[in-house]
């Protein structure tokens, strides 16, 4: 009965989340139904389920779960995280119990005063969570007994400092380790990390005093993931000592002070999958150190200085599958060398200087699955030049200049899930050229003024729709009964319009039960 041991311990963050979605959070004792997401039909939970809640429903009444067997107990703990019923109190009942995870991130009220029971479970524990917490240096101190834990997650632990990095440099076993956004660690406290020599995935974002640590890291020869997103005092002088982390796969490096002089650092690293320079001063030049960097799968250039005869270095990179130029310089003239890229799945082209006549060198990346295009320079015309991009599944055409005439071109996507335009110029007859996306899920049609009751009525046979926005049109109230068939709707926005919040709670409650989000409210 090894099922609690079976959770993923590599990733570098977890999300909070209990086992059993079917039991409401708020701690209930009514059991609540699941649904299919694919036919809507009631899951009849299994006969441990039903056992399990309903001990967590009575948690506090008992002394020890000892006894029973450890995937088990570790179901009951699960389950009173999720439901938000264990306490400090109830917390010595699973004392002496086998349990491999303990997963209390974001939950409230725990503090240096849990960890003793905590960390009681020893070389058993394998991971834990405990982001978000009010934990400190001193209750960090009895986890050097769980020297077989081989992931930690400390994010927002700000009272956590260079000492209590110190109480973890004995785990030797430890192969996730997440710090996120913490100001009391240093460049001297991350020498502790020096000898976690089985450490593959680290996250230091937003650790804003760690500049100079990185030569801690030099012998973490095993580092595959490295996260130092917004640490805003990490410069070129950081980037020398990486250039040794030769199995680096992940390199988070927005909103660094990183220049072209620090990217010339990574020519090396062979084996980086995907690399992040979002909002950093780099430009073309830093391109040219990358070229060689062949195994690369993502690349993030949002915001850099970077213009159309920079796109030559990328040229090479055929292995690339998602590439963010967002908000750089690049034009028409750029584009024709990501041609070439016959593995691109994500392409983001948004605030740039592109036009209608650069997408023709877009029409041969079969495999595109995103396209962002919120560019006011597009029009109808360029919308013309991708239809054989059929594979399509989310096209971003937001600030972009798409009539009636343009939305004929949008019959070609037949697997579009997400869509969006709002530049003003659509018409009920151009919602029409919409209305046999059958895949659709999320719909941004809002700012299009001349869109009416009509539209709503059109849309009526996008049944798969979970999004949708039509605010800054003409829809009435009279309108809503048409969207009574989207029953998997759980976000409805129509502000700016003659719709008020009531009508829109009153079509919730009769009709729409899955409705969460809604504007106006």
């Amino acid at each position: 009965m090894g099922g609690s041991s079976s959770r993923n311990r590599s990733a570098p963050v977890r999300e909070h989340r209990g086992i059993y979605r079917r039991y409401s959070r708020n701690g209930s004792s009514k059991w609540q139904a699941t649904f299919d997401d694919k036919d809507g039909k009631a899951i009849c939970p299994s006969l441990m389920e039903l056992c399990t809640y309903k001990i967590c429903q009575q948690v506090h009444q008992y002394d020890t779960f000892s006894m029973l067997p450890g995937d088990i107990s570790q179901l009951i703990f699960d389950e009173s995280v999720y439901s938000r019923r264990l306490t400090w109190n109830n917390l010595e009942a699973f004392r002496g119990c086998v349990l491999h995870d303990i997963d209390l991130g974001e939950y409230p009220g725990v503090d240096d005063s849990w960890m003793e029971a905590i960390f009681s479970h020893g070389s058993t524990l394998l991971s834990a969570d405990l982001s978000g917490s009010n934990v400190t240096d001193c209750g960090l101190v009895h986890i050097k007994k769980c020297v077989n834990v081989e992931a930690l997650n400390l994010n927002f632990c700000d009272q956590i400092s260079d000492v209590g990095l110190d109480h973890i440099k004995g785990l030797l076993n430890l192969t996730t380790l997440s710090l996120k956004r913490n100001k009391n660690i240093t460049a001297e406290g991350m020498s502790a990390l020096s000898g976690l020599v089985n450490l593959l995935n680290l996250d230091l974002e937003r650790c804003t005093s760690i500049y100079g640590g990185l030569v801690h890291l030099r012998c973490l020869s095993k580092l595959q993931a490295l996260n130092l997103n917004c640490c805003n005092c990490i410069t070129d002088a950081d980037m020398e000592p990486l250039s040794e982390l030769t199995n680096l796969k992940e390199l988070q490096l927005s909103s660094t002070k990183v220049t072209d002089h620090g990217v010339v650092f990574l020519k090396g690293l062979h084996k980086l999958a995907l690399l992040n320079m979002e909002l950093c001063c780099v430009t073309a030049a830093c391109l040219d150190s990358l070229s060689g960097l062949i195994n690369l799968e993502s690349l993030n250039l949002d915001s850099c200085i970077i213009r159309d005869n920079g796109l030559v270095h990328l040229a090479g990179l055929h292995r690339l599958k998602c590439l963010e130029l967002s908000d750089t310089l690049v034009g028409s003239n750029g584009l024709r060398h990501l041609s070439g890229l016959v593995n691109l799945e994500s392409l983001n082209l948004s605030f740039t200087a592109i036009t209608d006549g650069g997408l023709k060198h877009l029409c041969g990346l079969s495999t595109l699955k995103s396209l962002n295009l919120d560019v006011r320079q597009i029009t109808d015309t360029g919308l013309e030049a991708l239809t054989s991009l059929t594979g399509l599944t989310h096209l971003d055409l937001f600030c972009a200049h798409i009539t009636e005439a343009g939305t004929i071109h949008l019959r070609n996507f037949k697997n579009l899930q997400s869509l969006e335009i709002c530049g003003g110029g659509l018409t009920d007859a151009g919602v029409a050229n919409i209305k046999d996306l059958r895949s659709l899920m999320l719909l941004n049609l809002s700012q299009n003024y001349c869109l009416t009751d009509a539209s709503l009525e059109l849309i009526a046979g996008l049944t798969q729709l979970v999004s949708l926005n039509l605010s800054d049109s003409r829809v009435t109230s009279a309108g809503l009964q048409h969207l009574k068939p989207l029953k998997k709707l759980k976000s409805l926005s129509l502000e700016s319009t003659e719709v008020t919040a009531n009508d829109i709670k009153s079509l919730q409650e009769n009709d729409l039960p899955n409705l969460v989000t809604f504007r106006p409210e």
